[in-house]
């Protein structure tokens, strides 16, 4: 083995320019690889924190024509009892109604969202939304959106009337104004603890829906299987985000997609660059090779020589390509800059991802060194020493 890797050594060394361009070529499918495949996890992390990111990843709700799902503390608690496939960030419950404002020349109609605070502040993170003022805390306190604080001008510490598709009339105190960073949200939502929706829409005890986050966004469907299967209550329907989500999931597939066929592109160009350069070798260097297998050089040991010149490229252009890549990531990040200062695009480093990239071209490279490494270990000495 150490005779093969010195030969083989000494054969790159041999030719530098040669290995040199091999190299380059590596790198820069490699620093390609791990550039696009970091910005295109980027752009999926940004599509889901976006769409997904601040609402419910798993939600209960009932399937019975009042929507109420009752006894929600004691599911709650079973839940919080599950082992699950991937971990709960987040867990509470909320009661949700339509209702109408009058807003003088119109009618509104919006949508009262009782939270659970401070439970629901890790999914919506209204704590930290709020323009001014402060979280309901009380009876009859809400929240509303900047968009519709305009759509109403009413500020701080006023009240406004609400009433119910029951016509059922309610004045509710204004203590706080948010932005959700949707315009739709902004001006579609109030906001209030789960008393007052319960009060507002006679709910008695019950609530809406029960919603969750989950460490691991693509797995919800994998928790929601085992809620309903734990629950084994027909009146409940346990749903994902994935199922309502279609159109983002294929998106997302799409991506993924993308960067699969550059990872493919990149076994190609390294596999058919390291066996062409090789065989290459191979005649190049077939004197030698018959001169060294007249003075007792095994069959094994050539074809060592030409497999570990194979291994030398790809892991000496996998790290060139790390490097690369890496450089190509601060590059964008620090010149690639809105007027705010913050990148146009994020890229998402994942460190597995990178040394993914750097085995495929590794492994491509080895394997490419099979074909000249079979044809060097047939190889007549006689004949090459003849003829050479």
């Amino acid at each position: 083995m150490k005779l093969a890797f010195s030969i083989a050594m000494r054969f790159l060394s041999s030719s530098k320019v040669q290995t040199l361009l091999i190299v380059l070529g590596i790198a820069i499918g490699v620093s390609v690889q791990v550039f696009i495949g970091s910005l295109i996890q980027g752009l999926q992390k940004d599509l889901v924190d976006t769409t997904i990111g601040s609402s419910s990843q798993v939600t209960i709700t009932s399937s019975e024509e009042d929507n109420r799902v009752a006894d929600w503390e004691s599911i709650i608690s079973e839940i919080d009892s599950l082992d699950l496939p991937t971990e709960l960030t987040a867990l509470s419950a909320s009661a949700d109604l339509p209702v109408f404002i009058d807003s003088g020349n119109r009618t509104l109609s919006v949508l009262l969202r009782g939270l659970q605070f401070p439970e629901s502040n890790a999914i919506y993170k209204i704590d930290t939304r709020l323009v001014d003022g402060k979280i309901p805390e009380n009876y009859r306190e809400i929240l509303i959106g900047k968009g519709l604080k305009e759509d109403l001008e009413v500020k701080i510490g006023e009240k406004i009337t609400i009433f119910t598709p029951d016509r059922t009339v309610e004045t509710l105190e204004v203590v706080g104004i948010f932005d959700l960073g949707v315009a739709s949200l902004n001006r579609n939502w109030l906001i209030s603890t789960i008393d007052t929706a319960q009060s507002v829409g006679n709910l008695g005890d019950a609530v809406t829906s029960i919603e969750m986050q989950v460490s691991e966004v693509f797995r919800a469907d994998e928790n929601a299987s085992l809620i309903s299967e734990a629950l084994q209550n027909p009146s409940l329907q346990v749903t994902d985000w994935k199922s309502q989500n279609e159109d983002l999931l294929s998106g997302l597939n799409g991506q993924s997609i993308s960067s699969i066929m550059i990872q493919v592109f990149v076994i190609i160009a390294v596999s058919l660059g390291i066996a062409s350069v090789l065989a290459i070798t191979v005649v190049q260097k077939s004197r030698q090779i018959g001169i060294l297998k007249a003075m007792g050089l095994r069959d094994s040991t050539t074809s060592f020589v030409f497999l570990f010149q194979g291994l030398a490229l790809g892991v000496v252009g996998a790290v060139v390509g790390i490097a690369f890549g890496l450089l190509l990531i601060i590059m964008f990040s620090t010149f690639a800059v809105g007027p705010d200062g913050e990148p146009i695009l994020s890229i998402s480093l994942n460190y597995g991802f990178v040394m993914l990239s750097a085995i495929i071209a590794i492994s491509a490279s080895t394997i490419a060194a099979m074909v000249p490494a079979r044809r060097s270990s047939k190889l007549s000495p006689v004949e090459v020493i003849r003829n050479g």
